[in-house]
């Protein structure tokens, strides 16, 4: 026993030494970061502009690759099956924390996940046709009541935030809606653009086309009126006490060294001090949205532990 330990030590203090070193080499190759949305949608357009911020820094390029479906989870679930070595890194949407509740996995999103930092979060709002009788949302909620089940809207996927949050104010206002869930923001921009359903709950994604007349905004679900659509009444104003800005952020796989997290976290911190950055978040009326690894991680616990009450109350959660 006693040489079995003297073996594992001998084999623990020769690894230290390479650990280190790979540590401090970091990164020699390419990253790959993998987001929740399709290309062309604010996220897609805004987690590039990061990428390519951090990728100046780190000196090695951090290359974007699109992972759409299963509302947004499956990048994390990449992260499972990925090597701990700093090179695979993912978005990590509020979906992910849902998930265990609403599907069988076998991983743990605190547990298993080496949450680097946050980023950002989204704005959100609901979006008729320009031409669409729902001129409010007043007439939105009397068509809605006037035909149950009837009034479709489209989101950028099933237990999204979009989604959830639209079936807690349905089930608020006592109104039953026709969810329509799509892969991200531009295949549901197609949908509602070419009449195919009547409203979409969505990500400011929508603000090109409120901009060029083809879509009007009924509301939005921040804590005050967003800048870009100063007419448009809060949730909160329209009586609901619900606000949504659903963070999301960076995460590498479970057991990926702790220098390594931290040069990602350096690294994308300060590619998101850079004006392109910001520039690109405010084209959605976005933010940057700071949390170091710590208070992510912290984050992910209290989050987990909220949806899980949240996807209860809606009747979603999967049968145990």
């Amino acid at each position: 026993m006693q040489r079995r330990r003297v073996l594992q030590w001998g084999a623990a203090s020769l690894a230290a030494p390479a650990f280190l070193a790979q540590a401090q080499s970091f990164p020699s190759k390419p990253i790959k970061l993998i987001i929740a949305f399709p290309a062309g949608g604010p996220t897609d357009i805004t987690m590039r502009s990061l990428a390519d911020g951090a990728s100046k820094i780190l000196g090695q390029p951090v290359i974007v690759e699109n992972k759409p479906g299963a509302g947004g989870t499956l990048p994390a679930q990449q992260l499972q099956t990925s090597p701990a070595d700093g090179y695979t890194v993912a978005q990590i949407p509020l979906g992910v924390f849902r998930l265990p509740y609403t599907t069988k996995i076998n991983w743990d999103p605190v547990k298993d996940i080496s949450y680097v930092l946050n980023v950002t979060g989204y704005a959100f709002g609901v979006v008729v046709p320009a031409d669409s009788p729902l001129k409010t949302w007043t007439h939105f909620v009397a068509w809605a009541k006037a035909n149950p089940g009837k009034l479709s809207y489209g989101s950028t996927g099933t237990m999204t935030s979009p989604h959830l949050t639209m079936e807690l104010i349905a089930q608020q206002l006592g109104i039953e809606l026709l969810h329509v869930p799509y892969k991200g923001s531009a295949d549901l921009m197609q949908s509602i653009l070419g009449g195919q359903i009547m409203a979409a709950a969505d990500s400011t994604g929508f603000a090109p086309q409120v901009e060029a007349g083809k879509l009007r905004v009924l509301n939005t679900w921040g804590a005050e009126r967003l800048a870009k659509f100063p007419d448009a009444p809060t949730l909160k104003e329209l009586g609901l006490n619900l606000v949504q800005n659903s963070p999301f952020g960076i995460g590498a796989p479970k057991g990926t060294p702790a220098p390594v997290v931290k040069r990602l976290h350096d690294a994308f911190k300060q590619a998101m001090e850079q004006e392109s950055y910001r520039t690109a978040l405010a084209r959605y009326d976005m933010v940057p949205m700071y949390m170091s690894s710590a208070a992510y991680q912290k984050f992910a616990a209290e989050t987990f532990a909220r949806e899980k009450a949240l996807v209860e109350k809606l009747g979603l959660a999967k049968p145990t």
